[in-house]
């Protein structure tokens, strides 16, 4: 097996920077270009982007609505906020061609067995399989699963199982 060093070029950043002062609490999360400053002190928050911006050319985008396919929502009247992929997980849908198929709450219902006996067993069932893009599917399920959805990570671990050699049951 070879190993290859990435220069700088290759690499995306993704860094998590916190800081605690007393009750104040501060987050810069940094994703390539993108930095995404979250705290519970406004002040605080204001003097972090006014320092960044002396040393860095930067746009302050105000509140976060979005970031990385994840939707944050808040309802400060309740002291409620929430992340959200629906838009994502939509997309996803689209993308192989299931967006007519069935929504629900539970990701794999209970009694589906999945097993090697699915698999294909002809040439024909092979090829037709493999013009099937299971192991993106499932790649891009389980962005979903770390970010926002951790209901799914039972179903992904069943159908990952089979990204070798998927068959139409699976």
């Amino acid at each position: 097996m070879q190993s290859k060093s990435l220069d700088s070029s290759e690499m995306k950043m993704n860094l998590v920077y916190k800081k605690f002062s007393g009750s104040i609490v501060s987050f810069l999360i940094l994703y390539v270009d993108d930095i995404l400053i979250i705290g519970n002190d406004v002040p605080t928050l204001q003097s972090i982007k006014t320092w960044l911006s002396s040393c860095f050319p930067m746009k302050d985008l105000g509140e976060a609505a979005y970031i990385l396919g994840v939707k944050i929502y808040r309802d400060r009247s309740k002291r409620l906020l929430g992340l959200s992929q629906s838009t994502y997980i939509d997309k996803v849908l689209k993308w192989f061609s299931m967006e007519e198929s069935k929504k629900g709450f539970l990701p794999m219902r209970h009694g589906i067995s999945l097993s090697k006996e699915m698999c294909p067993s002809t040439p024909q069932e092979r090829e037709r399989m493999s013009q099937i893009p299971y192991a993106l599917a499932i790649g891009s399920i389980m962005y979903a699963m770390i970010c926002t959805r951790p209901d799914l990570s039972y179903a992904l671990s069943m159908t990952s199982r089979y990204q070798a050699n998927p068959g139409e049951g699976h």
